[in-house]
Formats: C-alpha cells, structure tokens, sequence
C-alpha cells in the first residue's frame, strides 16, 4: 500500500498570513476575530468576524488577474505558494504528468456574483463583466494552481460545505494511494464575509453576538456558547507518496494515515442527535487507517462553538472511544480562527499535522465554564506539550457531510 505524507503547508487566516504567524498564535492561544471592517455591520445583529489582515494579493498574483478573480481564489493561491515554496519541490517534466490538484471552497466567488448582480441592477446588463464566470467558480482555484505550477494530474474541486477541504485532502490522498499521482496540491480557501452572508447566519440565530468582546466571542465546548464567528482564509497541504519524498529528503509533517466519510442522513443543518453519522466517519477513519481507538491520543474536533454541533460531536467521541474519550485530548482551533466554511479542513488539518510535528496540544481558549455533559479534555486555554503518535481531524458539514482525517506522526528513518 502506497503511504502519504505531508511536506508542504500554506496558510492565511485571521491569525495571519503565513504558517509560522498561525501555529504562534495557536501555540500562544491568540484569537483572531475582531470588529468587522470590510463593510458596516451597524445594522446587524452580529458585527464580528475573523478577517485576513493585510493581505496583498500582487504579491503572488498579476494585478490584472487579482481584479479577474474573486478574494478566495486569491487566497488559494497565497496560501499554495507558501506550500509550494515549504515542500522544497522542483518542476520538472516528470513531475508534472505526476502531481494533480484538488482544491474546494464552499461558497466560491460570491463577493464576485454579488458585484455582478448590482452591476447589472444599477448600470444594466453591458457592465456585466463577462469574466464572471471564471472570476467566480468554484472549481478556477484548482484550475489555476494548476496552471500556475504546471501540475497535468488530477484537477478538480470539492463542494460539501463546512467539509469541503477535508474532502479535498481525502480525495488527494486516494489519489496518491491508488497510483493516480506522485505529488497533490490539495486544501480549500473561503473568502464570504459579505453583508448578505453575515445577515442570513445572524437570522438564522446561528452567529455569535459577543459583539463587545469579539476575542471571546468564539468558545467552543464552553457553557456560555453562544454561535460560531464566521471567518475567512485558505490553506494548503502538498501531500507526497511517501518514497518519492524519501528520495528528496523532504522535511515530512506528518502521514495521512487514512479518512473517513459518513452521511447523517438526517437534516439539512442539524447534526444527527448523538452525532451518529459522525461517529460512523470516524470508525471509518480509524479501520482505513489500521488505528486502534487507544492509539489516538489527540482530536482536532469540529466543534464550530454552536449549542447541538459541540455536544454532538462530544457524544460522537464518547460513542467511539468509549472509555477512552475521557484519556484523549480534544481541542478546537475554532476558538482562535473562527470558521472557515470551506477552509476549515484543511486549516485543522495542517493544525493537527502541526501538532504532531512538534508535539503541542492546540488549546481550546475561551473556555471558562464547563458545560455538565461536556466533560472530556478541552485542553482548555492554554496549549501544552504531550507525546503524540496519532491524531484525528473532524469536519461537519451542513447537509450532514461528515468526514475524519486520520495522521500518524512522521515516519522515521
């Protein structure tokens, strides 16, 4: 069986625009929501989100295709060329017949589509930009990576909502296993926070209104929850057969040991009561992995700080580990970032590969009141060292996509 390894990672989050800037923030336990600034919320009930902050596109793109393309694809592309630049890799001719991307986002370009419809409203149908399509879809942050780094394997994009890149680094990992590629560029990225985004999640009741203390605004597990921050951002892993990055000597974060997906089959948003179908992702992940439950020592959970989502995901953890639960570490990075949508996966997913490679525990911050049947180790508010060989990473999506990725830390020798 062909092994998969991480040697690459790009990050752009509300903690900052590179990986050295979030793994300090994570290891500092450092949140990156703040007032909204993009647009004024005045006339919204939630008025926080997580935002990339001095982010300049030029710097990675041509100033005419940053006005062709929407901020997410700008996003996928920062956040690959870091990943690119970390894995060491050299084009050549071989490897790109060999390497392929695979590259979600959930909601795509709609700060484009949006710019679109009120061209078209106030200025009529010729000022209408006939690039929207391609400035906007999802699938041109995957085409574009591909273009710009030359890779003629596997090129496609995942949609499933919140585990969209969780998908994305799953299918890339298959596609490595079974022969398909060498080398995938794989991740997501999410760049929604738009007045109608913000105003549909705050309707829906679904969004935090700690709008006086946005730095605590985000606290998953915590009794006081009160709704997830919505956040902004991409990320990307190189995943690398494990052999072909021998050969090179690559620096290795961690190995992709297996994944796991399950349908809750249940409820468009609602995750299943007792987090069954989460559950069933992460004995799956477990069985593709050859893990047994006691060899897992941390969980990047999902728990995007939502009253149901926490306490589902908590039973989904108790359901598989049984005895167990209560010896694992289960933190969510989700108290420092926000959600990502889209991005999510792949940000936790190089958080847990992180993790593993330098044998830190993310904390869960904002956690000050213990909420009686959440009662595992939140590792709460401050992150700390701890031997780890093997980890999970959760993502739940709305209409009851739930997926597990499965790492073991490097190999050695």
């Amino acid at each position: 069986m062909r092994r998969v390894v991480i040697t690459g990672i790009g990050m752009l989050t509300p903690l900052g625009n590179s990986t050295e800037a979030n793994w300090n923030a994570i290891v500092a336990g450092r949140s990156g929501v703040g007032a909204i600034t993009a647009f004024d919320a005045s006339h919204i009930g939630a008025r926080i989100a997580g935002e990339v902050r001095d982010f300049k596109p030029t710097a990675v793109m041509e100033p005419k295709d940053v006005r062709r393309y929407d901020r997410f694809i700008h996003f996928a592309m920062a956040s690959t060329a870091e990943a690119w630049t970390d894995s060491a890799l050299i084009w050549d001719e071989d490897l790109a017949d060999r390497a392929g991307v695979i590259y979600g986002s959930g909601m795509g370009g709609l700060g484009t589509i949006l710019t679109a419809a009120e061209a078209l409203r106030k200025k009529g149908a010729a000022r209408v930009s006939p690039l929207l399509s391609p400035g906007s879809a999802i699938n041109m942050a995957a085409g574009l990576i591909s273009i710009r780094w030359n890779l003629r394997g596997p090129n496609y994009a995942t949609v499933s909502a919140c585990s969209t890149s969780a998908h994305a680094i799953a299918d890339s990992f298959y596609a490595i296993q079974r022969g398909d590629a060498d080398v995938m560029v794989t991740g997501g990225s999410e760049a929604v926070l738009t007045e109608v985004t913000i105003a549909s999640f705050d309707n829906a009741r679904a969004l935090s209104r700690r709008n006086g203390e946005p730095h605590a605004a985000s606290r998953p597990f915590d009794a006081g929850r009160d709704g997830f921050v919505l956040s902004e951002g991409g990320a990307t892993l190189v995943l690398e057969e494990l052999e072909h990055a021998r050969r090179r000597h690559a620096r290795i974060y961690a190995e992709v040991a297996g994944a796991g997906m399950a349908g809750d089959a249940y409820h468009a948003t609602a995750p299943t009561p007792g987090g069954a179908g989460a559950a069933r992702a992460m004995l799956r992940a477990l069985e593709t992995a050859g893990l047994p439950p006691t060899d897992v020592q941390y969980i990047n959970a999902h728990a995007p700080s939502t009253v149901l989502g926490d306490a589902s995901e908590t039973a989904a953890i108790k359901a598989v580990f049984g005895a167990h639960a209560w010896l694992l570490a289960v933190s969510s990075t989700k108290s420092m970032t926000g959600h990502l949508l889209g991005a999510a996966g792949a940000a936790e997913a190089a958080f847990t590969a992180l993790a593993l490679y330098y044998q830190i525990l993310p904390p869960t911050i904002n956690y000050d009141e213990p909420d009686r049947d959440l009662d595992l180790d939140y590792v709460p508010n401050t992150a700390r060292p701890a031997p780890l060989e093997a980890a999970l990473s959760n993502s739940n999506g709305f209409g009851g996509a739930n997926i597990t990725l499965a790492f073991r830390r490097a190999p050695q020798g």
